[in-house]
């Protein structure tokens, strides 16, 4: 998610194209992802010399001697003329003849690729800029800055059409399982993070995903193509992508793929209208017949004809995993008769509900949906309802989203449920290890910081004792479960006794301020310094033990619902249907209608604690509106106002 600093970031190179007189925001995402491409390839090539270093062998090379200058941590380094000249004859020419030869997916997108930047000053302001950007952000989150750029589109969200989520990508793929030698199959593709995030997942397991998989797409819109085919070539991965009118799934099997596929991993447009029936009836994939058809011959909501060729897609074993509209889980009339037969194929696995506010730009409720062809035979004949809506982290106003742990415990109610007793066992061994890593490195900052307090945290000792006999005598999760509330007493304590060191030493006289600074410190040189590099440290442990506490909470969460490792239903969160349920609630797929309403939890978080989090928010809210007018004063300016 992208979010804090780092949405900063982008928009300040936002403002460099904007300035510099490139004002069309399709024009700035094209040319600042040709320079985020130019970096990857530079920093893959990096990555495989360090490599090969360490192991003594040779490196994957994409830039040989002769091209050294057209490596990004090369011509960064130049001066803006000599760097514009190589970035416009020679970088471009070169990217535009990689990946393979001129038949393929990546070099037909490419072929049209122009270098728009004007100056030469434009553009090393960008290049810094972007220098800067990469060194924060992962490269699997790139599927999330191409989201967050294309918010600022007024045409963002057309038909439905909205960038997923890392975490809900992630949190499909999970559950989906993505294995080698498999054929994979996004009809919706986008700027490809279904295909990034499914080969993540086989690499993890130790086996090369681009040589033991197969991605295919269609992706209507060329420039979503275009995005995903770099975003694949940065990832070292080569996918089969169609694109334009060839590629509309509404009329196309572009790949010809139907009951061939492994896998289907999207997230569609969703509500789209005005598809043409007779169209969509011909080219097939429509196991269960057309949706309602209205009196113009045309499909009024093509929910079920995407979830019908996701179906449709997959072989006598696959597995499908897709985003969808909340209201396509309840729809009526034609839509409920499809509904009813697919329920009734038994291969309907999982249906999860998710909050609103996952999506940027919009409050977008939404279910993920789930396919088994190949379940198990004790399962043909359930369905697992999961209603996460009230279950989330909160980012910031506008958004929310699953944190890793959040993610681990959805994963978990779907591993018990399908009999993956061994994955609950191992997620309560890592929350054990994690929380014993996590104490261990706030002890040891705490350790480093205590003599600075001079004795204001003497209080501090008895809980530190408790706190590591609980640590050194644990054995399981469940038995580090009571440290939630020791902690949260020790960063009381801790900011208890930071405040007394202060107001100590702000009644001081300054020349007595600075004495006694020295005494506890003699590199000290002023009260205030000093005074402030403790409270930074301090601030550091204290934020180290809120991380700590949360993966606890989190434990405590899973180990209090299903213990050792036992599926049970949840009220509220969690209720395993058989078919006969789901056909007396009318062949509804909505969660919220099995598992009933949950009954209300107490927050743990103290009130200061929320107080705080409003007013950072609060001073994130006025350092938005101050850079607005900054913006718009600038731009009065420009216009002579």
């Amino acid at each position: 998610m992208i979010t804090g600093e780092i949405r900063n970031k982008i928009d300040r190179i936002w403002d460099s194209f904007w300035t510099g007189g490139i004002t069309n925001p399709l024009t700035v995402i094209e040319q600042f992802t040709y320079l985020l491409f130019i970096k990857s390839l530079d920093d893959k090539q990096l990555n495989s010399e360090k490599e090969a270093s360490i192991l003594g062998i040779k490196p994957k090379v994409i830039f040989d001697k002769e091209k050294e200058d057209l490596r990004w941590s090369n011509f960064k380094h130049f001066d803006s003329e000599k760097m514009y000249k190589v970035i416009a004859t020679e970088v471009f020419p070169f990217i535009k003849k990689l990946n393979g030869n001129a038949d393929s997916s990546f070099a037909r997108f490419m072929e049209d690729a122009i270098f728009t930047i004007p100056t030469p000053r434009m553009l090393e302001t960008v290049v810094t800029n972007i220098d800067e950007l990469m060194a924060d952000l992962p490269l699997k989150d790139l599927g999330d800055l191409y989201e967050y750029m294309l918010s600022k589109l007024t045409t963002a969200g057309k038909n439905g059409q909205f960038r997923t989520p890392r975490h809900i990508i992630d949190m499909m793929v999970e559950l989906v399982k993505p294995t080698p030698s498999d054929i994979i199959i996004d009809p919706a593709a986008g700027s490809g993070g279904m295909f990034v995030s499914s080969s993540d997942f086989v690499n993890s397991e130790g086996i090369n995903a681009n040589s033991a998989m197969t991605f295919y797409g269609q992706e209507k819109v060329e420039f979503n193509a275009k995005l995903c085919i770099m975003n694949m070539a940065v990832h070292g991965l080569n996918a089969k992508i169609k694109s334009g009118d060839e590629a509309n799934s509404f009329y196309h099997d572009a790949h010809n793929l139907e009951g061939r596929c492994d896998y289907v991993m999207a997230n569609p447009p969703f509500n789209v209208d005005k598809v043409k029936a007779e169209s969509t009836q011909n080219a097939g994939r429509l196991p269960f017949g057309l949706p309602g058809v209205n009196q113009k011959k045309e499909v009024s909501n093509a929910n079920y004809l995407w979830i019908s060729y996701f179906y449709a897609y997959l072989n006598d074993t696959g597995r499908a995993g897709f985003v969808m509209a909340a209201s396509a889980t309840d729809s009526g009339n034609k839509d409920r008769e499809i509904r009813k037969q697919l329920i009734q194929t038994g291969h309907v696995d999982c249906l999860m509900s998710v909050a609103n506010n996952f999506f940027y730009k919009v409050s977008l409720p939404c279910s993920l949906w789930f396919f088994d062809k190949g379940k198990k035979e004790e399962l043909k004949d359930k369905v697992l309802f999961i209603d996460s809506r009230n279950y989330y982290t909160v980012v910031d106003r506008t958004l929310n989203e699953w944190s890793e742990w959040q993610m681990k415990n959805l994963n978990a109610i779907v591993w018990l449920y399908r009999g993956e007793k061994e994955k609950y066992t191992k997620l309560l061994q890592d929350y054990w290890t994690q929380i014993i890593n996590d104490y261990k490195e706030f002890d040891a900052a705490f350790e480093s910081v205590s003599v600075l307090l001079n004795g204001y945290g003497e209080k501090l000792k008895p809980l530190r004792v408790q706190i590591s006999d609980i640590v050194k005598n644990s054995e399981d999760i469940n038995q580090l479960l009571p440290l939630n509330d020791l902690l949260k007493k020790y960063s009381t304590e801790l900011n208890a006794s930071l405040k007394a060191l202060c107001e100590y030493g702000d009644g001081l006289e300054k020349d007595e301020a600075k004495v006694f600074a020295k005494s506890i410190d003699e590199s000290a040189t002023t009260w205030d310094r000093f005074k402030k590099s403790v409270s930074t440290r301090i601030v550091e442990v204290v934020s180290q033990i809120k991380a700590c506490r949360t993966v606890i909470k989190e434990a405590k969460w899973l180990t209090e619902k299903f213990g050792d490792g036992t599926y049970t239903d949840v009220l509220g969160l969690c209720k395993v249907a058989t078919i006969d349920e789901i056909e007396e609630k009318n062949w509804s797929l909505t969660p919220g209608v099995y598992v009933d309403v949950a009954p209300v939890e107490e927050d743990d978080e103290n009130f200061e604690e929320r107080m705080t989090e409003i007013h950072k928010e609060l001073l994130t809210l006025q350092s938005e509106a101050n850079k607005l007018m900054d913006t718009i004063s600038a731009n009065f300016e420009v216009l002579g106002i």
